[in-house]
């Protein structure tokens, strides 16, 4: 039998693996249309790969995905997290967990990944073709015809689709031609510009934990800020972003966003710890006692923000400076004019719709024989090893061709 995967990252290096174990007597070529395989796995986590999430509790792992999230579900029950870090340990390659729950290899490295990837692949007997451009996929009684841009032809039995995410629509087009809908590519996972907004100068602050609402939707997150040269980013910002990827997409990108620097406490919590220090430090300049424990530049921007003056004493605020305060710390106001792709990250909302994919096979529901797995498929998580795990679980399914 003769088995094409189509795309050489991370989901197609994985189900082009499977392939070989589940099916030994078969012939498993990649083709990847570029020079470079696993470039993706390359860059991520900075240089380091974020291989996984230490989530094992399956309906909570598949929360972490805006979409897809019920179809995983059934997914993660054939291959989990800790089939992926079984895996790679019985590959030789030991991961470590994070305080936020990433998981990396034990080196720090990347290149661990790639390396153990493209020897399982060379021991298994995968063949590996790059600048192997197929420009269109047919479908026959007999199996698939693949046309190459350089106008060769090769036949083959069962083809995984593993192309990874595209924003040009174009990148679909021969999968519409198969009879697959596509949901319109849009960007997920980016930082918010904010050209306008004086913050930019506390660049390389982080806040944790901040609550965030979009405002006029009803999208909010929680956890760090970081603050850039360009605006915002940080685990809160790309999770908003990839939970209103559509809705952002829609706005234009031109929103603005209320900041609750005290976390998800309440005005009612913040004026009653207010007051609390205004006890206890009557005569110390309010710049010097913070609140929350906020970071002393964050602090000290928002009491300019707010015009207090440098020499102000906490018994001095009054009501009216402490509610304008207490206001500011949970509602403060600032404009999002455009977006920023966080490069390591990059994902894409859309894709392969859903409903047409059995997740207990990944088996195209529209054309017998033909599997589809990764970021081509309309799925993505947030930033946190959420997309690889996707990308290994949907890869280990495919490639068992049921």
């Amino acid at each position: 039998m003769k088995i094409a995967v189509i795309g050489g990252g991370a989901a197609g290096f994985f189900s082009a693996l499977s392939a070989k174990e589940h099916n030994p007597g078969s012939q498993v070529t990649i083709y990847e249309k570029s020079d470079k395989l696993l470039s993706k796995v390359r860059i991520s986590g900075g240089g380091r790969c974020n291989v996984t999430h230490h989530c094992f509790d399956i309906k909570e792992l598949a929360s972490f995905y805006p979409r897809g999230e019920r179809q995983l579900r059934k997914a993660f029950g054939t291959f989990s997290p800790t089939d992926t870090i079984n895996w790679f340990e019985n590959c030789g390659v030991e991961l470590k967990t994070e305080a936020d729950g990433r998981m990396f290899p034990v080196t720090d490295s990347s290149q661990t990944i790639i390396d153990c990837l493209m020897n399982e692949a060379g021991s298994l007997g995968v063949s590996i073709k790059t600048k192997s451009h197929i420009k269109k996929l047919i479908s026959g009684e007999d199996g698939f015809e693949l046309v190459f841009k350089n106008g060769e032809i090769g036949s083959v039995d069962k083809v995984i689709v593993a192309t990874g995410g595209s924003l040009r629509p174009e990148g679909f087009k021969w999968f519409k031609e198969l009879g697959h809908s596509i949901e319109n590519p849009v960007p997920s996972l980016f930082t918010f510009n904010m050209p306008d907004e004086p913050i930019k100068e506390l660049m390389g602050l982080v806040a944790n934990p901040v609550s965030i609402k979009i405002m006029g939707t009803k999208l909010k997150s929680s956890g760090p800020l970081l603050i850039t040269h360009w605006g915002m980013s940080g685990p809160a910002i790309l999770k908003l972003s990839a939970f209103g990827a559509r809705v952002l997409h829609e706005l234009g990108y031109q929103f603005k966003v209320l900041i609750n620097w005290a976390g998800e406490k309440t005005e009612t919590e913040v004026k009653a710890a207010l007051d609390e220090i205004v006890k206890d430090n009557p005569k110390k300049k309010v710049q010097n006692v913070r609140v929350f424990e906020l970071p002393h530049r964050l602090w000290h921007f928002l009491l300019k923000k707010l015009n207090v003056p440098d020499d102000m004493i906490w018994s001095n605020m009054g009501k009216k400076n402490l509610n304008r305060l207490v206001h500011l710390l949970t509602s403060d106001e600032y404009k999002v004019r455009g977006k920023t792709t966080f490069k390591e990250e990059f994902v894409t909302c859309g894709g392969i719709n859903l409903n047409e994919i059995d997740f207990k096979t990944m088996q195209s529901k529209k054309v017998p024989g033909l599997y589809f797995c990764g970021e081509v498929l309309d799925i993505d998580g947030v930033t946190g090893g959420f997309n690889f795990q996707a990308a290994w679980t949907t890869g280990f399914i495919a490639g068992k061709l049921n």
